[in-house]
């Protein structure tokens, strides 16, 4: 099985290799770009009429749709504000170090765009031939939007909303679903070690099995009542965090600036990027965690009341701002305020452990080494060591890596408890024939580090702050926060089903996602690489075909904005009838 794992996380890098090319970022950027001049800067109606809007100064009881416009952007924040801010920033933080903060901003920014203009397609061509029950997205955008202005075109209406639908089936079951439930895993496991991570697998299934069986009104109203409790627990918490790490606030925004032009202010043991890392990882996570440009969102806006398509688009460019601009910033500056991403070590090993080679041609390994208790200050703020926690070692090997500009590297270790009682660290090998190391790595430095993947950073944040608080409130909010994104990511990928295959087709379909829950929790995904190979691949592949879908209807989106606006101006919408 490892083996198979092994095989399958290279071949998942060797495809994001090509689907996060620097070419698609800069187009995702582009176009968003493209839409901001188009409409004028539709951030600043975003935040102004689509908050009246969302307040419900413009509902209409009778206009076609389940849910109000409150429930729309509930439903779609419930996918989008959620372990994406919590993990999802920390992974961001790790791999790319604090510039990539910055690039997340550019794209919350951006994203507001590209959310207004993909809701509003939506809204224009999504399917209400039940009012009560309408359907809409991409799939429906390109498949109307293809019959009604390129006719000539109409044989390739229906396989091209196939085709976005197998890409959004892709990120449900990846980012919307395997990252949520891993993540809520390794930080229950961590606040209580009995609770094995299958264990919430199966919790997290049946939860979010009885929940999806409701369809989208039942979503509509369980997201309208958790996301803002969530959302307010989360916020308050970090506050607090910043509150007392206030004094560090000035330089950590500084940090945040410098380090996203030059990374060199920035280096650790870590992470040590160029430029162009910080820009990767900051542009993959606010993708990500704001489903910018996916065309996810449109599904959930797709079932609101009203018979304005801009309306609803407007409401959706709050989306990124609360999103991004918001949540995730507060998680960035607990992170980096704190200290936590740039952490001392653990523990201090007695001697400097030396590499030998390995059986295996090209690879070298590191003795299995007794593991010294920890400093009193990492013990007092994480507890003291415990079987199977996951520690690594920083050692220099190979030639300098053109992206993190360095030869440092991670090498990972397990801890065990030997027949003696003693606790040990078994250490993983480096190097192997396909990427042989012809020097022996050497360990500068013997500080062991307790290794915090995803959530488990975020969380470990807040434990400085104060010890417990991150444990307990990043547990609660991960289960919050996942519930409600697997939920509203469930009705995401049954709409493609339903697309594909029909109303039939669902119920097995919901099967299979609980199913993966599941295997989410099996304890195959250990890492950070890991879990981003997973959500870059669902996130990837719907930007390259949502993209080109927004880009042949834009001018269909731009020309509606216009007119709504040019109507709102003479105050041309009578007052909401409502009953």
């Amino acid at each position: 099985m490892d083996a198979f794992l092994d095989a399958m996380n290279e071949f998942l890098t060797a495809v994001n290799g090509v689907i996060w090319s620097d070419f698609v970022l800069y187009a995702v950027l582009a176009t968003g770009l493209l839409f901001t001049v188009w409409s004028g800067f539709c951030q600043y109606h975003a935040l102004a009429h689509g908050s009246a809007v969302v307040l419900g100064r413009y509902d209409e009881h009778d206009d076609p749709g389940a849910i109000n416009h409150f429930q729309a952007l509930s439903a779609a924040l419930s996918a989008t504000v959620g372990l994406g801010n919590i993990g999802g920033v920390a992974v961001a933080i790790a791999l790319g170090g604090p510039g990539a903060m910055f690039w997340m901003w550019v794209v919350g920014l951006v994203g507001m765009a590209l959310k207004t203009t993909e809701v509003t397609q939506a809204m224009i061509f999504r399917n209400t031939d039940d009012p009560d029950n309408p359907h809409g997205g991409p799939m429906w955008v390109v498949d109307r939007g293809i019959r009604e202005h390129f006719p000539a075109l109409e044989a390739l209406a229906r396989p091209l909303g196939i085709l976005f639908c197998i890409t959004l089936l892709i990120a449900t079951i990846t980012g919307g679903n395997m990252f949520q439930a891993w993540n809520v895993g390794v930080v229950t496991n961590k606040a209580i070690p009995s609770f094995p991570v299958p264990v919430v697998g199966f919790v997290l299934a049946l939860l979010v099995g009885l929940t999806i069986l409701g369809g989208i009104k039942r979503i509509g109203a369980v997201a309208g009542r958790v996301v803002p409790l969530m959302c307010a627990l989360y916020l308050i918490a970090a506050t607090y965090v910043l509150f007392v790490n206030a004094d560090k606030l000035p330089d950590t925004i500084r940090l945040i600036f410098t380090s996203a032009f030059n990374p060199a202010e920035a280096q650790n043991a870590f992470i040590g990027g160029t430029f162009g890392l910080a820009f990767l990882w900051g542009m993959k996570r606010a993708l990500f965690s704001s489903e910018a440009g996916q065309g996810s969102s449109p599904i959930a806006h797709s079932a609101a009341k009203t018979n304005e398509p801009v309306r609803e688009g407007v409401v959706a460019g709050l989306e990124p701002f609360i999103d991004t601009i918001v949540v995730a910033t507060l998680t960035s500056l607990v992170i980096l305020s704190s200290g936590a991403w740039n952490r001392d070590g653990e523990a201090t090993l007695t001697e400097v452990p030396s590499f030998t080679a390995a059986q295996e041609q090209g690879a070298w390994s590191l003795p299995e080494t007794e593991l010294p208790a920890k400093s009193p200050e990492a013990e007092r703020v994480s507890g003291p060591w415990a079987p199977d926690d996951n520690v690594f070692l920083v050692a220099r090997y190979g030639e300098i890596d053109e992206e993190t500009g360095d030869s440092l590297h991670r090498v990972n270790g397990v801890v065990r408890r030997a027949d003696d009682g003693q606790l040990r660290v078994r250490w993983e090998a480096v190097g192997d024939a396909d990427d042989a190391i012809s020097e022996a790595p050497k360990v500068e430095h013997p500080v062991v580090y307790r290794d915090y993947p995803g959530a488990a950073l975020t969380s470990y944040a807040f434990d400085l702050a104060a010890p417990g608080l991150g444990t307990w409130l990043v547990m609660i909010a991960s289960w919050l926060f996942a519930i409600s994104t697997m939920i509203s990511w469930s009705y995401y990928g049954e709409q493609g089903v339903v697309y594909i295959a029909g109303e039939g087709a669902v119920l097995p379909y919901k099967v299979l996602y609980c199913l993966f829950i599941l295997a989410a929790c099996s304890g195959y995904i250990t890492t950070d690489s890991d879990l981003d190979n997973l959500t870059a691949l669902g996130t990837g592949v719907m930007l390259w075909v949502n993209i080109p879908i927004m880009l042949l209807f834009g001018v269909v989106a731009m020309r509606a904005y216009k007119d709504y606006f040019k109507r709102l101006k003479n105050d041309e919408f009578a007052p909401a009838k409502k009953k």
